[in-house]
This record gives structure tokens, C-alpha cells and sequence, in this order.
């Protein structure tokens, strides 16, 4: 009974040190809950570090260097925009009152020189007027030079006062270097975009008319890179991480011609290294004037030449409507028919079915042209005469028929001769 007892005793006292042990444990968890109501709150760390991408100082260095183009045309009342180089042939000219001015489109370009803005060819194209944009000042800007198949051209911009931008090496790039693009794009000014050199040297060729309206086929070497390109941001910069101009942008493609894909990061920009000769022609007067087509062609007049100097040659104008000259298959100038025996052409090697398309450095639009320019030399002064010869032209009757001819340069001496014809 003792033994029982004392069993008694030893699990009285355990139940009394569990309930101790529980009182206790609650009054702890009672005293943190407590403790923890009326403590501070928390507060997040604050750092006082500014950090600035590699890009930053490059695009503050040059941002205000990159300015707006805008190109304006003539709309008539009817709608027909003139000097956007729709149509072919002289077509309707309009009256002054019969037209307003239009913006044909917008770009981008580069202060390269005091006064000197570089830019694209197509973003000048066709225009009657030009204004460079800064900030919310305009400029009258004018074309200095321009070469169309490299798609570049400078512009001449009075007032314009901006800080001239540093110009790199575009031999130096490399694939994978940065590429910082600023311009325009959908008319949001000073847009940056930021990508790496995709690859260098891409073979892109391209459709365009030469002097004479005859179309010719060029190759341009350009830089790719995934910054993005829109509408807009062409003419503008593409910078290296020191704010150096490398490159022009030029183009974007979206889609594959031949599968139709959708097509995303892949922009053409022109190698500065490419535009240099032109930037340094222009700023030193030697290089000046735009690469255009010929114009629109006269009608021909009666021709009188009794007495004047004269080559020996029977002329007509090309027609603009041919499909073989307006597709550019055969350029413009003046057709010869007929070369009389023993004259000055015939000496120097001219035959019926060339055609004239320069005369002493002059394009030659129409047979009138040509004619004024010969008339007004004396006998016995020569002339430097370049011909288009397709062999067998005069003869060919379906122009998917006619093969690539030739340019030929000539000299021809002037002469009276006894007829009337040219």
C-alpha cells in the first residue's frame, strides 16, 4: 500500500510541473505578443547609388545633335501630288492658284558640320522646299550634294547653330558592338534605341535610274543591327558607346518578300566610312548638286540649223510613254535616225540607233536641248558627245528583246555642212 502511495505522490507531481510548465509558456507567448505591439515598425534601407547605363553619357553627348527633315510637295485641287515623281511624260502643269503645299513625308538627320546637316537621299527626294527641325525652331534647309545610290544626301541649313557630332570609324566595328540609333521615329523626337552590330558588310542591292533615266542595278555594303528602325528614323545617327557617328540608317525590314514572314530586328544602316568622301566633297565646295533623273522631255520644233555648226545627224526624242524607256530599259535623250555620210558623226563612230544622252557634260532630255547647245558653239570646236548603243536597237520591234547595251564616249568636231539637218 506504501509502494501505491508513493506512486501517487510522483505522478501528482508531474501533473503539477506540466501545468506549471503550460502557465508559464502561455505568459511568455503573452509577454512577446505584448512586446511586439508596441516595437517600431520596420524600415526598408534606402541607397544613395546611381546607376547609369553604358549608353547614357553617349546619348546626352549627341542627343541635341540629331535633328528633324521634313520634305514638302505640291498637291493640286484634284489631289495629284507634283514633285513626288509619280507618272511619266510632262503631263499637266499646274497653276499657281490651282495648287497648296503638302508635307510629303519626315526624317531624320545629323549636324555634321556648322550649318551642315547629313541625312538620306530618299528622305529629299522629289521635294519643292525643305525645313530642318530642332527643338521647336525651323530651318530652310537646301540640298549641298547628294549621291542617290548610296542614299545619302547633305543639306545646307542657314541659322542652324548645333554642335557638329564627332565622326567614327566604321572599319573598326565589330559583331557584337553596341549600337546606339537616335532619330525621329512617327515624329517622336530624339528616340533612342539600342541593339548590337548583327553583322557587317551585308551585300544589299538595290533598283535606281542613272543620269540619263536608264534603270541600273548597285550594290551598297551596310550594317545590320537589331536597334529598332522605324519610319521616321531614317537619316538619322547610329552612335558607338563614345558617342561617335558610324552609321546612317537607312531601312528596316518587316516581312520576307518571298515567304511572307514576319520579320523583327533586322535595320540597315550606311557605313559612315561610305559617306565620307561626300561629306568632305561638300563642306569644300568641290562635290555639289543633286544625282536626279532627267526631267520631262520638250516637244520638237522645227529645227533650223542653215549655217550653224553641226554634227551630221538626224534627231528625234526618246517617248517617255515607250514602256522600254518609262521602265528604264533605255534612258531618254535624243534618238538618231539617220547619220549623213562623210560628216563629223560619222567620223567619230556615231550610228543610227544611238542615242545622245550628254553633250559637254549636259544631260540630254530632248532634241531641241541638244540642238541649242551645238548651235551655240563655233566650226571647228569639238564636243564631247556619250552615247547609249544597243546593236541592232533600230531594228527591234519587242523591248523584252533588247539586251543591255553600252555607254560610249565620243569626239566629235563641228562642222557646216551644206543641208539643214543636225
Amino acid at each position: 500500500m506504501k509502494h501505491e502511495t508513493n506512486h501517487k505522490k510522483i505522478f501528482g507531481y508531474i501533473a503539477m510541473a506540466l501545468v506549471m510548465a503550460i502557465v508559464v509558456t502561455a505568459s511568455t507567448a503573452l509577454i512577446r505578443m505584448n512586446s511586439n505591439a508596441t516595437a517600431e515598425p520596420a524600415t526598408l534601407s534606402q541607397s544613395s547609388t546611381v546607376v547609369q547605363s553604358p549608353f547614357t553619357a553617349a546619348v546626352q553627348q549627341v542627343r541635341e545633335s540629331v535633328v528633324g527633315v521634313d520634305n514638302y510637295g505640291q498637291v493640286s485641287r484634284g489631289g495629284t501630288i507634283y514633285g513626288f515623281g509619280f507618272g511619266f511624260g510632262p503631263g499637266r502643269q499646274p497653276d499657281r492658284d490651282d495648287t497648296r503645299e503638302v508635307l510629303q513625308g519626315s526624317g531624320s538627320g545629323v549636324v555634321i558640320a556648322k550649318g551642315y546637316v547629313v541625312t538620306n537621299y530618299h528622305v529629299v527626294d522629289d521635294n519643292i522646299r525643305l525645313e530642318v527641325t530642332s527643338g521647336d525652331k525651323t530651318y530652310p534647309a537646301t540640298v549641298a550634294a547628294s549621291d542617290e545610290n548610296l542614299d545619302v544626301a547633305v543639306l545646307k541649313v542657314e541659322g542652324l547653330d548645333l554642335a557638329p557630332v564627332t565622326l567614327g570609324d566604321s572599319d573598326q566595328l565589330n559583331v557584337g558592338d553596341w549600337a546606339i540609333c537616335i532619330g525621329n521615329p512617327l515624329s517622336f523626337t530624339g528616340t533612342t534605341t539600342v541593339g548590337v552590330i548583327s553583322a557587317l558588310n551585308r551585300e544589299i542591292t538595290d533598283t535606281t535610274r542613272d543620269a540619263y533615266g536608264r534603270r541600273t542595278e548597285y550594290v551598297n555594303r551596310m550594317i545590320q543591327t537589331d536597334a529598332a528602325i522605324n519610319a521616321g528614323n531614317s537619316g538619322g545617327g547610329m552612335f558607338n558607346v563614345a558617342g561617335e557617328l558610324v552609321g546612317i540608317p537607312s531601312r528596316k525590314y518587316t516581312s520576307s518578300f518571298y515567304s511572307g514572314a514576319s520579320v523583327e530586328g533586322i535595320g540597315m544602316a550606311i557605313p559612315i566610312n561610305a559617306v565620307k568622301p561626300l561629306l568632305e566633297g561638300a563642306l569644300s565646295g568641290q562635290i555639289s548638286g543633286n544625282v536626279t533623273s532627267p526631267g520631262n522631255q520638250e516637244s520638237n520644233p522645227a529645227i533650223t540649223s542653215a549655217g550653224k555648226p553641226r554634227i551630221g545627224v538626224t534627231v528625234t526624242d526618246m517617248n517617255t510613254s515607250n514602256y522600254a524607256v518609262a521602265s528604264g530599259i533605255l534612258p531618254t535623250g535624243a534618238y538618231v535616225t539617220e547619220v549623213e555620210g562623210a560628216s563629223p558623226a560619222e567620223k567619230a563612230g556615231l550610228k543610227p540607233g544611238d542615242i545622245i544622252v550628254d553633250v559637254d557634260g549636259n544631260v540630254i532630255t530632248s532634241t531641241k536641248q541638244m540642238v541649242s547647245i551645238l548651235q551655240a558653239k563655233e566650226a571647228g570646236q569639238k564636243v564631247a558627245v556619250k552615247i547609249y548603243r544597243v546593236e541592232g536597237l533600230e531594228s527591234i520591234e519587242n523591248y523584252e528583246d533588247i539586251p543591255e547595251g553600252e555607254y560610249i564616249d565620243l569626239t566629235i568636231e563641228l562642222a557646216i555642212l551644206d543641208n539643214v539637218k543636225q
